[in-house]
């Protein structure tokens, strides 16, 4: 069943739209995806954390598989900008107010999840929140839980739109397009790897579309 995490505060404006996705569902190969999906198959009422706009297809086709599925746009609101803080110092570069970032959109009301859809998340949320966000996944996922996560490996080009994506009972998943974020930064193996130093193991999937795609275990 779908339950919301955002548990929001008055005091804090909220955005009173939601993500527009448009365009068709484009099919793309996802060896990451087919992997993620025997996993789903062969375990039982898994708690699935996916991330991004809501999508009535994949909370369908999680719950028939018997899992609970719960859902955070985090990529729009963290573009907001209302979570900037000034700068600590003249000249310095502003801050970010992640503990309340945190407690509107990714309260997790102390549950554990078993999967994440990570997505293409990372490339897109602001760099003071990177490390934050990896932190607060880490200690809502349960020991041995897995992220599929999906990175672009360019900044620029036809491949890197922000898109919604969309689960299938394959080894594709359907890409539609979102709003107009740009990517903020891409990683490398290696960096993806020191960001996620506290996770047990990884494994990468490279791909011809300039995307590739990794499976952290917790």
């Amino acid at each position: 069943m779908l339950r919301s995490l955002f548990n929001r505060e008055p005091s804090r404006p909220e955005r009173t739209s939601r993500t527009v996705l448009s365009g068709p569902r484009i099919p793309r190969h996802s060896s990451g995806w087919g992997a993620m999906l025997k996993h789903l198959k062969e375990e039982e009422s898994l708690r699935v954390l996916d991330i991004g706009p809501t999508s009535p297809s994949n909370i369908n086709f999680l719950t028939g598989l018997g899992h609970s599925c719960y859902m955070a746009d985090v990529v729009p609101e963290a573009l907001t900008g209302q979570w900037v803080t000034p700068p600590t110092e003249e000249g310095g570069d502003p801050g970010f107010d992640e503990d309340a970032f945190f407690e509107q959109n990714l309260n997790f009301g102390g549950r554990l999840f078993d999967v994440v859809l990570l997505w293409t998340t990372l490339d897109y949320i602001p760099e003071g929140l990177v490390k934050p966000f990896i932190q607060r996944l880490h200690a809502a996922m349960k020991p041995g839980g897995r992220i599929l996560a999906i990175f672009h490996t360019k900044a620029v080009g036809p491949d890197t739109t922000f898109c919604r994506y969309h689960l299938t009972d394959g080894d594709t998943i359907e890409m539609q397009e979102s709003e107009p974020h740009p990517i903020l930064r891409v990683y490398t193996n290696r960096s993806i790897e020191k960001l996620f130093s506290r996770f047990s193991n990884y494994r990468f999937f490279l791909a011809k579309d300039n995307i590739y795609e990794v499976i952290i275990t917790r």
